[in-house]
């Protein structure tokens, strides 16, 4: 008797690892093949929705890690880069440059009003992604057209932010770091004037707008603590008693958790949180 297919014991699933990939820098889940050993920074070759892709190991992909990820892809290791691969994606690039060239052209040839930003050829052929920008919605049907016939494959145009043609191509930001939209950040978190203003901040746009132009990401990044810190202070106004005597909060050093307050008899002084006795 000739068992079925489906009846035969199947191999158990290799373990799973968190891989980046794509230059959005996409984030996921990929299981590796049983007994191929990955190592955390090691490229490999994916199997993802998008067709195979270029990606690099990060770290094993625990329940943890994974529920931290917003909308996480998911796919298959097919293998760890070889030398063969690495030739292959050095002469990707080369290919991406010329279709960059030409998609400009086709994008002039049809007086379209946007901007491309960068070309992503997929590692294994199945499409290539145009990014652009442009300030209103653009019919590019005929677009994708005239670029299917010239490159002879699946064409994708993807219309990103300024946010997003940072992340593409920014790479150092004023603090002398690789830009933080193009490392560590899963999605782009938004940031206001008021957490500028709160955190005291010069309010002139040179000093506080990153690379792409809007305000600074990291602005983002202390504010849940500028926000508790100020909410344990007196806020500015409150009368006050401390071993100093009683006065007015005229100020809050939120990160000092200080404040400064003018006392009864016109002296000012900054006065530690701590040593606030009441509210009056």
């Amino acid at each position: 008797m000739i068992a079925h297919p489906d009846t035969l014991p199947q191999p158990p699933p290799g373990p799973s690892y968190l891989v980046r990939h794509g230059v959005m820098r996409f984030l996921g889940e990929f299981t590796a093949p049983p007994g191929v050993a990955v190592r955390r920074t090691d490229t490999v070759i994916l199997k993802t929705e998008r067709g195979q892709e270029v990606g690099e190991v990060l770290c094993p992909a625990t329940p943890q890690a994974v529920a931290a990820i917003p909308e996480p892809t998911r796919g298959e290791i097919i293998r760890v880069a070889a030398a063969e691969d690495r030739a292959k994606l050095v002469h990707l690039k080369d290919i991406e440059k010329k279709e960059f060239a030409a998609g400009e052209q086709l994008i002039a040839r049809h007086r379209l009003v946007m901007q491309l930003v960068h070309v992503e050829h997929l590692f294994g052929g199945e499409r290539i992604i145009f990014y652009f920008l442009a300030e209103q919605r653009v019919d590019f049907r005929e677009l994708v057209r005239s670029m299917a016939r010239e490159f002879h494959t699946r064409i994708e145009l993807r219309q990103i932010g300024v946010r997003d043609e940072a992340k593409l191509l920014a790479d150092y930001g004023d603090c002398g770091k690789p830009v933080c939209c193009n490392t560590h950040m899963v999605v782009m978190p938004p940031v206001s004037m008021r957490m500028a203003k709160l955190q005291k901040s010069t309010l002139d746009p040179t000093k506080i707008s990153g690379r792409c132009g809007r305000l600074k990401c990291c602005l983002r990044f202390e504010q849940d603590v500028y926000e508790e810190f100020q909410h344990e202070l007196p806020p500015v106004g409150t009368r006050v008693v401390t071993g100093k005597g009683q006065g007015r909060v005229l100020a809050q050093e939120i990160l000092a958790r200080r404040l400064l307050v003018e006392f009864e008899d016109g002296r000012r002084l900054p006065v530690a949180a701590d040593e606030v006795l009441t509210r009056l």
